[in-house]
């Protein structure tokens, strides 16, 4: 069993770390993220928590640079999405019917050597469940799950010194266009560049501009 030993010096540098996060406006193009780095982003993305499990999101991950330029012009020439080490693409699945929901069941058994007839209840009730959602219902739920991956993404980022640029303003149709993402039943939502800030990104040394904390959040006791 995994046990976390959090010293206060530890949990101060993940506020240190979220703090030292922008939104960065210019990357250095010169500086590429490590495979490494990149297989830690990767597996953050899978590990983000998804209601149900059913992780109906997939990221796409961009690095070649032929392909960054031919989606300048569908990201409002946003100039992160050509500088940056890897363009990150979030996606839903086009499909969350019988099907999909039966081979989340699945893996719950291969995985966990669960007896199916446990599940079995539990499976059916989801099944319904999403019989009984319309298409945008099961749209808007699946983004929803894109957010929550977003924002694991951002702060993993932050914690590994990996600068990032969550964008919602970018055209999904011509993105999945010039990608095929229909081919594999996917849809664009959401798009990050990460990689390094400029030295000349004169926005990173400016300071955050929040509300206080105690007039943002609410204590009940």
């Amino acid at each position: 069993m995994l046990v976390l030993n959090n010293t206060l010096e530890e949990k101060m540098n993940i506020i240190e770390s979220l703090n030292w996060r922008y939104a960065t406006k210019k990357f250095d193009s010169n500086r590429k993220l490590t495979e490494n780095q990149i297989n830690t982003l990767k597996t953050a993305f899978n590990l983000t928590a998804s209601s149900y499990g059913l992780q109906p999101i997939k990221l796409v991950v961009i690095s070649n640079q032929e392909i960054k330029n031919s989606l300048l012009e569908s990201s409002m020439n946003q100039q992160q999405v050509i500088q940056c080490s890897h363009l990150l693409i979030i996606c839903i699945e086009s499909n969350i019917n019988k099907s999909y929901i039966e081979s989340y069941f699945k893996r719950v058994v291969d995985i966990r050597k669960t007896d199916p007839t446990v599940l079995e209840s539990f499976k059916k009730s989801i099944i319904n469940e999403f019989n009984d959602m319309s298409n945008t219902s099961i749209i808007n739920w699946s983004k929803n799950q894109a957010y929550l991956a977003l924002g694991n993404l951002m702060t993993v980022c932050s914690v590994e010194g990996i600068d990032s640029c969550p964008m919602e303003g970018f055209l999904p149709d011509k993105y999945d266009e010039i990608l095929n993402l229909k081919s594999k039943n996917l849809k664009s939502v959401l798009v990050m560049p990460v990689g390094y800030r400029s030295v000349d990104d004169q926005f990173s040394s400016f300071k955050k501009v929040r509300k206080d904390i105690n007039d943002n959040t609410i204590e009940l006791k």
